[in-house]
């Protein structure tokens, strides 16, 4: 079954992150993806996460797919103007990529190649307005293609929404994005309160993927706590502190927020710290395989 279909068939979503690597080894990736088979509904490929120079997402796809797995390509506005973002979504869908989740991009300043100039030639709204007119089988200046596009698309969000945060995220709707996923979710109470606010203007179609990160030391715990869009309680903190095993632990703390948010949203995105090795028992101990 394709991931469009999996989504709207009323099953709890499980997808998960990759990221190609920065050189030409694809070995790691490939570990990665083998871990996930049969246990993913999608596989999402990153694009140069965090402004860090890593492999093109559109050749990790195309290489993950190969394999059998469905995959969601990540797409920035970073890097690329109009004409290099449309090319690149008329590539993968030449290749049969055909789910694509839209972000703006971090800026360079925080990836590894400071002296990088960003692009953002459009935004994350008019991405998704540009994959609408491929889909309908134009360019954005109105040139018809030779052959449309297929390709789904979805986009991001963080789970504090300010007036202008919901102003976008309602534009992102219009603009044809058929599911979110979500910054790490780490408290229940704060997910719950914006699962309040979506539910009263997202369309049913609409699906809401939270974001798991299963946490590795207390370190990442301090680290995540200062990325924007993520807070992580007191007590989490607290426990990863004191605990014996903080691997153990953060598969736990993992665990226990799947199955408190399940209720709540339309599936999971797990996003771990460094590799899947752990992934398919945080998904026993949650009650998901």
């Amino acid at each position: 079954m394709s991931f469009v279909s999996t989504l709207h068939s009323g099953k709890f979503i499980i997808t998960a992150e990759i990221s190609p690597p920065k050189g030409t080894d694809t070995s790691r990736m490939n570990r990665d993806a083998d871990l996930l088979k049969g246990i993913a509904d999608a596989v999402n490929v990153t694009d140069n996460q965090r402004a860090v120079m890593r492999m093109s997402p559109l050749a990790a796809c195309g290489l993950i797919q190969g394999k059998g797995i469905e995959t969601i390509m990540h797409i920035t506005c970073r890097d690329r103007n109009r004409l290099a973002l449309q090319s690149d979504l008329l590539g993968a869908n030449a290749i049969g990529i055909r789910n694509v989740l839209v972000m703006s991009g971090d800026h360079p300043v925080k990836g590894d190649h400071e002296g990088a100039k960003p692009v953002y030639d459009v935004d994350s709204v008019q991405l998704l307005g540009i994959l609408r007119k491929l889909n309908e089988g134009f360019d954005l200046s109105g040139n018809e293609l030779a052959g449309r596009t297929d390709i789904f698309a979805g986009a991001v969000t963080n789970t504090e929404l300010n007036e202008a945060a919901l102003i976008k995220f309602k534009k992102k709707i219009q603009m044809g994005a058929s599911f979110f996923q979500t910054q790490a979710v780490f408290d229940v109470k704060s997910f719950s309160g914006f699962m309040e606010k979506v539910n009263g203007i997202r369309l049913k179609n609409v699906k809401i993927i939270a974001g798991i990160i299963p946490l590795r030391s207390l370190r990442s715990a301090e680290f995540l706590n200062k990325v924007p869009g993520i807070k992580i309680p007191d007590d989490i903190v607290r426990k990863m502190k004191d605990s014996k095993n903080p691997e153990a632990q953060g598969m736990e703390i993992a665990a226990r927020i799947i199955k408190e948010i399940r209720p709540l949203c339309d599936g999971i995105h797990i996003m771990p710290v460094g590799n899947h090795e752990n992934t398919k028992t945080i998904l026993e101990m949650a009650d998901l395989l």
